[in-house]
């Protein structure tokens, strides 16, 4: 796990220097090793800060040249099958002079060309300069674990892993980008392409992208997507489970590879107890695992859920039993997501990769398994009300819709599902994890206020265009959770925290060939229905864990928010949004929103959000439009 960065086309006279700064931003993420490259023409400059995992020799050094020198490469993440590979381009003639993966990636352009993306099964982003081509080629992967940036004039272009290193760059504008605004009070994060700072992009996940120096021309390429679901006959449930533990079994083999230490973060949860199971069995040695735990927060306190597991496989397992988490970290914290995030899991996810970093560098999560397998409530939920949405007419469920944006108050549970009513099946998927609707947001963010209804609702749209009519609602929702909240929400979230205690974090369910078979071979029937939740995996549950474990539990790592908000933490937050810049929240909102948490209401979260954003601008002194 490393951090890159690089410069191309017209570079300023003081173009190393910056470099150097850009890469200082970003030392968390490599703290083993520092490079930087530069083109005899001096038009590219690449940097790279790494974290020693494969290869642990000097002849893991990046920046990395081929052996003829024409292209070199910058590369964060891990290729898993990159020793198939390297035996498979041996036998074509490739020789190799390192044990590392990042080499097999070179070798792999020089045998494919571009191509060669489709050949890699791992995590990753990474920036390939072609000296024969005069050509800048970057990638990232499928699931988009691994996060790029860039940004582009009429003559240059950067890149970096955080967006941080990209504002060490004095010319580059630190002013908010609005349409990212919406989309972040609306979900808690920025998807896609977009980025909260104008002028800057992101390259989404599963896209190529080619900038040729000689002409300044940039384009972006899909590389893979979801598949599509398979109409014909069904397997047997057996069969399928049997297929599913073969595959998971050998992605948690590929993820134990490492030259370093590596552990599980076991939350006690379906998923990571099965990457567990799956573990013991594949290990040569006694496997490590960790939790964090909440004693005397009933659900929330994830102890003996992990305890059961790792007694059950004999694993050496490490609690962390957390106490009230400081305040003072969340300043911190908006310093790391230099794009913010408003998910307050983001806090013990950060405490818990920072005890697994004094025993390990690379730990294994459960990550991607509620998307592919059906394990959100909101699946349930959904398929539940299906039969009620077509039952009302259109203009009594616009009605329904519009009385409760009305007249039920933001934290009330089911506000935002009963507004989603005023729309097809792909609308109301728009309305679920929503912080805050249209309607508010106008309310909350004046800025928004004068962009026109159209321009407000654009969240909503742009989700609710992900779900096509010919798939079925839990195909709809499952692939819109994988292809936004999981990219940019939940992986985002465990990159920075895992990087800022430069801890490289795996997320074994995220094999493209596991994703592939539960999108395309899984029947919806074996992955959630109106009653029940990842079927398929509770049958693997009761072959490889506990009698009692419960596997229809659903808890991911998280805090009592709610409870600390009456100490310190509320009082630190409300401080924070008093400051707030009115042209950017509204105090007379940010006040009704505190009123209602008191009274009562879920609104934790969304001050958790607003806070996470103000402690942002103000950290890197962000303008507003």
């Amino acid at each position: 796990m490393c951090g890159i960065l690089g410069l191309a086309g017209q570079v300023p006279p003081e173009g190393r220097e910056l470099l150097r700064a850009m890469g200082a931003t970003l030392g968390h993420r490599g703290p083993d090793d520092a490079g930087e490259w530069w083109s005899p023409e001096g038009d590219v400059g690449l940097g790279h800060r790494r974290l020693a995992v494969i290869d642990l020799s000097p002849g893991g050094h990046q920046p990395m040249a081929d052996a003829s020198g024409q292209c070199v490469i910058v590369y964060n993440g891990e290729i898993y099958n990159f020793q198939d590979l390297r035996r498979e381009l041996t036998a074509r003639g490739h020789r190799f002079r390192t044990a590392s993966d990042t080499e097999v990636i070179l070798e792999a352009y020089r045998a494919w060309g571009l191509d060669c993306l489709r050949h890699f099964n791992g995590m990753f982003a990474f920036a390939l300069y072609d000296r024969g081509q005069q050509r800048l080629f970057l990638a990232r992967d499928r699931a988009g674990e691994k996060p790029l940036y860039f940004r582009r004039t009429p003559a240059s272009f950067c890149f970096a892993s955080e967006l941080k290193a990209l504002m060490a760059d004095p010319a580059c504008p630190r002013r908010l980008d609005l349409e990212a605004l919406n989309f972040y009070l609306a979900y808690g994060y920025v998807p896609g392409d977009r980025c909260i700072l104008q002028g800057v992009e992101k390259l989404p996940p599963a896209m190529g992208l080619t900038y040729e120096l000689a002409t300044g021309q940039l384009r972006q390429w899909r590389y893979w997507d979801l598949p599509e679901p398979d109409p014909g006959k069904r397997a047997d449930p057996e069969q399928l489970a049997e297929e599913a533990a073969t595959l998971l079994k050998d992605s948690v083999r590929l993820r134990l590879i490492a030259d370093v230490p590596v552990g599980i973060l076991l939350s006690g949860g379906l998923d990571s107890s099965l990457v567990t199971a799956m573990a013991a069995q594949v290990a040569t040695g006694r496997v490590r695992t960790f939790t964090i735990a909440f004693p005397g927060h009933g659900a929330l306190d994830e102890g003996p859920y992990a305890r059961l597991v790792a007694k059950h496989w004999g694993t050496e397992h490490t609690e962390l039993a957390a106490e009230r988490a400081s305040v003072a970290l969340l300043p911190e914290l908006a310093r790391q997501y230099d794009e913010p995030l408003g998910d307050h899991a983001l806090v013990p996810t950060y405490l818990v990769t920072r005890l697994i970093r004094q025993h390990a560098t690379v730990a294994l999560g459960g990550d991607g398994g509620d998307e592919l397998f059906g394990g959100y409530h909101h699946y349930n939920f959904l398929q539940r009300h299906a039969g009620l949405r077509r039952c009302l007419p259109g203009p009594l469920r616009a009605l329904v819709a519009n009385a409760a944006a009305r007249f039920l108050p933001l934290g009330f549970k089911g506000r935002h599902h009963l507004m989603g009513l005023s729309g097809d099946l792909a609308w109301g998927i728009a309305h679920v994890n929503l912080f805050f609707d249209a309607r508010t947001r106008r309310r909350l963010a004046p800025l928004l206020r004068d962009a026109g209804e159209e321009a407000v609702l654009l969240p909503e749209t742009s989700r609710a265009s992900l779900c096509r009519r010919d798939h079925s609602l839990l195909q709809q929702a499952t692939r819109a959770d994988f292809r936004t909240t999981l990219a940019d929400g939940y992986l985002a979230k465990v990159d920075r925290a895992s990087m800022l205690n430069s801890l490289e974090v795996r997320a074994p369910f995220l094999d493209h060939r596991l994703v592939e078979f539960a999108f395309g071979r899984l029947p919806d029937e074996l992955r959630a229905t109106a009653e029940a939740r990842k079927v398929l995996l509770q049958r693997l549950a009761g072959r490889l864990l506990p009698s009692t474990f419960d596997a229809g539990r659903k808890q991911g790592f998280t805090m009592p928010l709610a409870t600390w908000f009456t100490g310190e933490w509320g009082t630190f937050m409300e401080g924070v949004l008093a400051e707030a810049d009115p042209r950017l929240l509204d105090p007379g909102m940010v006040r009704q929103l505190i009123a209602g948490q008191r009274r009562g209401y879920a609104n934790i979260d969304r001050l958790f959000l607003l806070t996470m954003l103000e402690l942002w601008r103000r950290e890197y002194q962000v303008s507003l439009p």
